[in-house]
């Protein structure tokens, strides 16, 4: 085991055993609650991360990739009472395929253009979902998702679906970090800095930039699945554009140029709007004012901030 992938693992575990500190210290089921989203989101936001920060691509379709992760889990198990454990892969396997059909065209774009194309998928998906009524129960959902069971152990609370999201965030991490400090990542660097000039040194941007759009569309495929069990109810509302947006927000308040800058935006923008709760008319108002002063002062995200530490002792 190398030096970089030591450095991965420590990272992944470190995160974990933050995390279960964290559930015991808070105790109230509602905050940890708030922490399983967070943790879903992560899972999204970090392989939106790869695509934005390293390889310098915008999509605005994650939630349209979430949605078939979620909604495929839902029906397989609810409609056709398929067992969780199959319903996983074939979920993923499904939205890694439309992702990679979507992907093949979509990455020929640049900048605005493939913005537009990945706004299109979602807004598709998104209409599907609410006109599928026999399937998908239409704008009113539908509900009766089974709980997920682990060596018979039920996930039936807060606490319990809490250590497994962030067993898989932890997962997820020490996967990215890995692939961010393979070859895999300096070429996707390369690409980031200079597509024409990472191609003339040998490097296939083309099906390196489709690798990591499918593999971030099959992140939003495993926090969809993740959030349809948790939640046990899914409408197209929850799959929206703004939902991409917030998505899109996330990263770049956080740092697109590194994995914990996902991590990070993403934090403050699922947990801010819980303590804005107390301003009842204005947290909106503050959230956006809040939001706005981040993004000029710290364009480049909020990952890598130095806090200045007083000196102490005599400065003779």
């Amino acid at each position: 085991m190398n030096s970089l992938l030591k450095t991965s693992y420590a990272k992944a575990c470190l995160t974990f055993i933050f995390s279960i500190i964290l559930m015991v210290t808070l105790r109230n089921p509602y905050y940890v609650g708030v922490l399983v989203f967070l943790g879903i989101y992560i899972i999204i936001t970090t392989g939106l991360s790869l695509l934005m920060g390293y390889t310098g691509q915008i999509s605005l379709g994650q939630a349209a990739f979430f949605g078939i992760g979620a909604y495929t889990t839902g029906i397989l198990t609810t409609k056709l009472h398929m067992p969780i454990i199959l319903s996983f892969p074939l979920s993923f396997i499904l939205t890694v395929i439309i992702a990679f059909i979507v992907g093949i065209p979509t990455l020929r774009l640049k900048g605005h253009y493939l913005a537009m194309a990945t706004l299109g998928l979602g807004e598709i998906v998104h209409i599907v979902f609410n006109e599928l009524l026999s399937l998908t129960g239409g704008p009113s959902g539908f509900g009766n998702i089974p709980l997920i069971k682990i060596f018979g152990i039920e996930l039936d609370n807060d606490f319990k679906y809490y250590i497994f999201v962030w067993a898989i965030v932890s997962f997820i991490l020490f996967l990215s970090l890995n692939i961010v400090h393979s070859r895999i990542g300096r070429a996707l660097k390369a690409i980031h800095k200079g597509e024409i000039t990472a191609s003339t040194i040998g490097i296939n941007t083309a099906r390196l930039k489709l690798y990591i759009f499918v593999l971030g569309a099959g992140y939003a495929s495993v926090a969809g699945f993740l959030y349809a069990h948790y939640i046990t109810f899914l409408s197209p509302g929850t799959f929206s554009l703004r939902f991409s947006i917030l998505l899109v927000t996330m990263v770049a308040v956080g740092g697109m140029e590194n994995i914990w800058g996902a991590v990070i935006g993403t934090s403050v923008l699922t947990v801010l709007p819980e303590y804005l709760r107390f301003f009842k008319d204005f947290d909106i108002l503050i959230y956006g004012i809040i939001l706005m002063a981040i993004m000029l002062t710290r364009p480049e995200g909020l990952y890598g901030i130095k806090i200045p530490l007083k000196r102490t002792g005599n400065n003779g």
